[in-house]
């Protein structure tokens, strides 16, 4: 092997290394959807659990990536560890897909058929396709496919060449000799978990090994204990990423490590008696790519098979090494290590937003109830959940504007807009629900009542307001269309009592009913009434753009109102209900 065969072999092997990074990340942003049901799959369930990591590892090309989401999942309380346990275990087993992927190539035989068969005859065209799917189309989805395309082509000729590469190392005796030095269980066990460590992926080396296996120099003895290592240095990408997590975090982390290494103490034992006792001849048989990618799977496998029932006590385990403290965790909302799978950090997103509106609806109807009787205990809750929000709106904002640097998809880009746009309006409503209480408490202060009518016509607002509040909420909560359509009409109904009541008043004011003084608290509370409801006229109006692909809301509101027969009908049930006098 010459210094030029060592430069096409470190050629060939970056082509591998880019290719599957750049057909997992394709392969990730396609399978969105697919990943957020997988997600909503997460369970108690071990086999539920089990299937989850195994789903997204064979999606996704990587178990190290998916363990890693698991870190950042149970980082910020999307998962428990002893769910992390069980999709660790899957992720296992779902990573032996890439190997058997790349076990194609060494395909033998003269047939038409089964040269088809071999990645080199149709890599070319998959090439093709997939950069005329890049280069030509406008839709995101057809671009992620011509990337995974892309991606696989450059995989293959990667490991075509290096294949071509290391060929001619079939009859260096160094070569042979460092093989029979692999022989040895223990070192090869330490060589395999030091190169997966290194380029952190043991589909990555997996692949180097199956490369190194057309030189018929690796014998199946020597490859099963490099094969069981490589799944133990496939773990330092969780451990480094477990790096200023919190300690369940850091727990899900040496879980993974853990089972990995009393997996290998096991088979590796297994291996060695069956070695001393009785060697079966395949240990001295050359291996092959297929017969590597068989024992890839058939080690994964056997760890699972052996720990599955014995997950709790791996939690015991992870538990020992990292105890519980007097300091408590510290909360991580959102953590960054999701950014890296987009459909997962929106997932979270939303789920914070939704924390984030229960707080602000919450602070409103607390303000609301201030109005009739107000308190200073209800005053400060009504404060404490404005914070919230600030602190919800502030968090997120800045971890979306994150996610928009990252690569994501149409509707993930949709999704995120809607999101940003949802935060601006529940946060307004916990500033509207603090107005409220200042005015509660200048009423109080001073000693202020409205007149009986006043009374009447406040609280039926206060009526309208808390149905168009609870409307907002089950559209946005279930995304429900009719609620959001039921939103709109009920608004105009809000806006038409507002000002009904400004006229009213300034009748009473005229007839000498009502102090100016009290007049501006009025106005005040009219004011922050009907904001509140254009409020929730945005949050419905950006369901229903979000649904229909479309975020331009006022462009939506406005041709419902002229050709809605269900927004006519809806905005005379409301005029009956809350216009008409009794």
């Amino acid at each position: 092997m010459t210094i030029f065969d060592g430069l096409t072999l470190i050629g060939g092997l970056c082509l591998f290394l880019f290719g599957m990074d750049i057909m997992g990340k394709a392969l990730e942003r396609r399978a969105g959807n697919q990943l957020q049901s997988l997600l909503g799959k997460l369970t108690t369930n071990k086999i539920a659990g089990l299937l989850t990591g195994l789903g997204v590892t064979s999606v996704i090309q990587s178990s190290s990536a998916t363990t890693v989401m698991v870190v950042g999942f149970v980082n910020s309380g999307m998962m428990t560890l002893r769910q992390a346990i069980n999709v660790i275990m899957g992720a296992n087993i779902g990573t032996t897909v890439t190997a058997w992927i790349l076990s194609l190539s060494g395909i033998e035989g003269d047939s038409v058929f089964m040269q088809l068969l071999k990645p080199m005859s149709f890599t070319p065209v998959l090439a093709l396709i997939g950069i005329v799917m890049y280069m030509f189309s406008k839709n995101s989805k057809k671009n992620d496919t011509g990337m995974i395309l892309l991606g696989f082509a450059v995989l293959m000729f990667g490991m075509d060449i290096m294949t071509g590469a290391v060929s001619g190392l079939a009859d260096h005796e160094g070569f042979q000799s460092l093989f029979i030095l692999f022989k040895n269980p223990i070192l090869g066990v330490v060589v395999g978990a030091v190169l997966t460590a290194i380029i952190q992926s043991s589909s990555a080396s997996v692949g180097i090994l199956q490369a190194l296996a057309v030189t018929g120099q690796v014998s199946f003895g020597a490859a099963i204990p490099i094969i069981m290592g490589q799944n133990i240095g496939t773990c330092i990408t969780a451990i480094l990423s477990s790096f200023g997590t919190n300690k369940n975090a850091k727990r899900a982390a040496l879980v993974h490590l853990s089972f990995n290494v009393i997996g290998t103490i096991v088979w590796l034992t297994v291996f060695c008696i069956v070695k001393a006792v009785a060697p079966p001849l395949i240990l001295d048989t050359a291996a092959t790519q297929a017969g590597i990618a068989v024992a890839h799977s058939a080690f994964n496998i056997g760890c699972t098979t052996l720990l599955l029932p014995m997950s709790s006590l791996l939690e015991k385990l992870a538990y020992i090494l990292v105890p519980e403290t007097e300091t408590p965790d510290e909360i991580v909302e959102l953590d960054e290590r999701l950014l890296e799978t987009p459909v997962f950090a929106l997932e979270r997103c939303h789920s914070l937003v939704l924390e984030m509106a229960d707080y602000a609806v919450c602070a409103l109807k607390s303000g609301l109830d201030c109005l009739n009787s107000y308190s200073e205990e209800q005053a400060k809750k009504v404060r404490e959940l404005e914070d919230k929000t600030d602190h919800y709106e502030d968090v997120i904002s800045s971890y979306l504007v994150k996610l928009s640097t990252h690569q994501i998809t149409d509707k993930e880009s949709t999704e995120s807009a809607k999101l940003l746009k949802l935060m601006g309006d529940f946060e307004r409503i916990g500033d509207h629900a603090v107005n409220l209480v200042e005015s509660a408490e200048e009423m109080a202060a001073k000693g202020y009542r409205f007149s009986d009518v006043a009374t009447v016509e406040l609280a039926k607002l206060v009526d309208a307001v808390n149905e168009i509040v609870d409307l907002a909420m089950k559209a946005f909560v279930n995304n429900d269309m009719m609620a959001a359509n039921t939103v709109e009409p009920l608004e105009e109904i809000v806006d038409s009592m507002k000002e009904q009541m400004r006229t009213n008043h300034i009748l009473r004011l005229q007839q000498g009913e009502c102090s100016i003084e009290l007049g501006f608290v009025w106005s005040d509370l009219l004011t922050n009434l009907e904001r509140v409801s254009d409020h929730c006229s945005n949050i419905a109006g950006c369901v229903i753009e979000a649904d229909l692909q479309d975020m331009d809301i006022h462009r939506s509101l406005k041709a419902m109102k002229l050709d809605s027969k269900y927004y006519r009908e809806t905005y005379q049930m409301y005029t009956e209900k809350y216009l008409k006098k009794n």
